[in-house]
């Protein structure tokens, strides 16, 4: 290779080693900080050649590189299901009562409670089980929800169907 082209190769990577020690930072619509080794429109251009590439650790303490610290992860509940009565489930004499049973996982976060609508009814209920009075012949509708401190709804069982069904007095 000629002189000039060695020279020229070297300014190159001189150059491409001296923009890969750059990286780009900018803040999207929701808040999230994201890092880039790509420019774009309204980044700010954050030096990596004081960090160690390789742990990510800092080598010199002149300036910070700081980051949003990440909100915990919004809790869920893998199961929340009304187990009884079952769905489509034919009651027969309950003599207007009527037991409820929940099946949530993981368990109840402290702070969190269940709310139940019998027949579009809402009524918070403690625990996973209760009674309901006054539950006549007829279609009927339930659904359960897990509120948060502030009342917001977590999770949402799917509703179920089940029907009351009285022997007739001839």
């Amino acid at each position: 290779m000629e002189r000039r082209q060695i020279l020229a190769l070297f300014g190159v990577l001189a150059l491409s080693a001296a923009v890969a020690d750059d990286a780009w930072k900018w803040t999207d619509e929701d808040g999230v900080v994201h890092y880039s080794d790509v420019p774009r429109e309204g980044a700010e251009v954050v030096n990596l050649s004081e960090y160690n590439k390789k742990t990510g650790a800092r080598i010199s303490s002149s300036t910070t590189l700081t980051r949003r610290q990440e909100e915990p992860e919004e809790f869920t509940y893998e199961r929340l299901e009304i187990v009884a009565p079952a769905a489509e489930e034919t009651l027969w004499n309950i003599e207007g009562r009527l037991t409820v049973q929940i099946a949530i996982s993981p368990n109840l976060v402290q702070g969190h409670g269940i709310r139940l609508y019998f027949d579009g009814d809402a009524q918070d209920i403690l625990g996973t089980s209760t009674q309901l009075t006054e539950v006549y012949r007829g279609t009927h509708n339930l659904v359960a929800e897990v509120l948060d401190q502030t009342g917001r709804v977590i999770s949402r069982s799917d509703p179920i169907r089940f029907y009351v069904q009285q022997n007739s007095i001839r």
